[in-house]
């Protein structure tokens, strides 16, 4: 017992030392900050997966504190209030064998919140707006840009013109906030789902794994939530509800998203042991960047949901 116990503190430590580096590198280092910041809950998953919650919330703790220390109070907070509870939820899914898609979507719903929780205590201690910050930065940056433009001589009229494009893609960006939280949520969630089963197998421990990407299937009720999206755009810009064109906007994009996905499941598919991954995935970077193709795609994902084509090809072909 002994033995085990001086194990787990010892690996809790070494662990929180790697989360410490880890974060002084997202927050020093230029180019592989945001990599470094991507991978800081990869130790703490691991440390939860080998001794539990307890171990891991321990490191935790630790490591929030000599980060206070090292870089700055209020950024070690906001790192460890939004990026270590979707660490958490992934160590307690792989710790107690959850299915991969249940493991992913309790992290992902962890990782919103927590996001959402650390702007929150952004506003509530400076008072400003993170929403509103990252698109000022933006606006700052463009007019930085627009300047250097204007002294090597371009015209006005085309400077008034991309000012007012990019005025637009800025009423954009705000009004697209809430999916860009949940993407990052997402992406945050899925490197370290892959990167944390790869180590874990490595390590000895059987997790579960996604289905074959060519066997995706995504909930139905994401095509009933494209439906309603498109009748709250309507009414939302119809009768100047704007909250309910915002809402229905943000789920308009991910339902579509989603649908291409499906979508590009269905092609891999039907592709399967007939071309190469890579010229699939040439065919993919085509239809993705083709807007009147990727559509298309997603549409037929969206409509799968509901008739499941490749079950059907598959009955025929019997």
């Amino acid at each position: 017992m002994s033995d085990i116990k001086t194990k787990s503190m010892t690996e809790s430590g070494l662990l929180a030392a790697i989360t410490v580096i880890t974060a002084l590198i997202g927050v020093y280092v230029p180019l592989l900050g945001t990599v470094a910041i991507l991978l800081w809950p990869l130790p703490i998953l691991v440390l939860e997966v080998r001794h539990g919650i307890k171990w891991s919330l321990m490191s935790v703790l630790v490591a929030g504190i000599i980060m206070s220390i090292l870089i700055e109070p209020m950024s070690a907070v906001r790192m460890v209030i939004g990026f270590a509870p979707p660490a958490l939820a992934l160590g307690y899914g792989f710790r107690n064998n959850l299915p991969a898609s249940r493991n992913l979507m309790l992290s992902l719903v962890s990782a919103i919140i927590s996001m959402l929780l650390a702007m929150g205590l952004l506003f509530a201690l400076t008072g400003m707006n993170p929403f509103e910050l990252n698109v000022d930065m933006l606006k700052d940056s463009f007019a930085v840009t627009l300047s250097a433009y204007e002294s090597m001589g371009m015209p006005s009229e085309q400077i008034a013109e991309s000012k007012k494009q990019f005025d637009t893609v800025f009423s954009m960006i705000t009004l697209l906030m809430p999916l860009v939280i949940i993407c990052s949520g997402l992406i945050t969630t899925w490197i370290n789902f892959a990167i944390g089963s790869r180590v874990l197998r490595r390590l000895g421990y059987t997790v579960s794994s996604l289905p074959d990407f060519d066997e995706w299937r995504l909930p139905k009720a994401i095509l009933y939530f494209f439906a309603f999206s498109l009748i709250g755009l309507y009414w939302g810009s119809t009768r100047q509800l704007d909250l309910l064109y915002q809402i229905s906007l943000n789920v308009n994009i991910m339902a579509t998203f989603a649908g291409f996905i499906q979508g590009i499941a269905i092609i891999s598919n039907i592709l399967h042991h007939r071309v190469s991954r890579w010229v699939f995935w040439l065919i993919v970077a085509f239809v993705f960047l083709n807007g009147f193709m990727a559509q298309i795609v997603a549409f037929v994902g969206l409509f799968d949901m509901l008739f499941d084509y490749r079950k059907r090809f598959a009955k025929k072909q019997r």
